[in-house]
Order: C-alpha cells, then structure tokens, then sequence
C-alpha cells in the first residue's frame, strides 16, 4: 500500500527538493516554492494543480482527488493516497506538481520532464499521464 514515507521518498528524489516543516506538517520545496504538503492524519497529500484542472480532476475521479473547504480558492488539490492506482501514478503526480514550482532550468535538465510528442504549453500541465 502506498503511504505518506512514499510521497517523502520520491518528492525528495526530485532536484533540489528540500523538506521544511510549515503548519506543523512536512512541506517539499524547490526553489523555496512549496509543490507537496502531507497533512498530519497522513492519508492523503496536497500538490499544485490549477483551479480549472483541478475541478476536471475532482469531477472525474472524486474518490481520489478533493479539496477541502479552506482551500477552496487555492490552486492545490489533495489526492488520497488509499485511491491511487500505483507508484507510478505518484510518482507522475508528484513530478507534474513539481514541474509548475520548479525553475525552468531544473525542469529543462530534468531527465524525462519533457516528451518531444507533447507541446511545451503542455508540459507543465498537471497529472499528465504518459
């Protein structure tokens, strides 16, 4: 099953990744931009995802992906980690939240940030499956 030592193990595999306590839970930073949060009951985590996205993602699949009240007008969604399908699912969750906090230098050198078949409009686009 996937847990929370997950979403820490592969946000901090991401470069320049750091980990700093903010609200009393861990937060992952690149650049000093946070792009994970896992909140403290640790079953779910919160990435970067704009609003008009963010509503297709919670219409599509709201078992997975929510928002809770407070964060309403943020451009955050959470996703339970109970509904994932894989690793590989977080992974490229994580990867794509990091991708939109991430300087252009680090995503440009980011083995596998980009895929020549997508548009680079695209490629910061989240939860982009390959």
């Amino acid at each position: 099953m996937i847990d929370s030592a997950d979403v820490r193990r592969i946000a901090l595999s991401l470069p320049e990744t750091v980990e700093k306590e903010a609200w009393e839970m861990p937060t992952f930073r690149v650049a000093g931009k946070m792009f994970v949060t896992i909140p403290d009951d640790e079953t779910s985590f919160a990435v970067r995802c704009p609003i008009h996205e963010r509503k297709e993602l919670i219409a599509a699949e709201p078992e997975k992906f929510w928002v809770p009240p407070h964060e309403a007008s943020s451009h955050w969604v959470r996703v339970r980690l109970a509904e994932l399908e894989d690793m590989t699912e977080l992974h490229d969750i994580l990867v794509d939240s990091w991708k939109q906090a991430a300087p252009t230098r680090l995503v440009d050198t980011f083995p596998g940030a980009t895929d020549p078949s997508i548009d680079a409009a695209d490629a910061r686009r989240p939860f982009r499956r390959k």
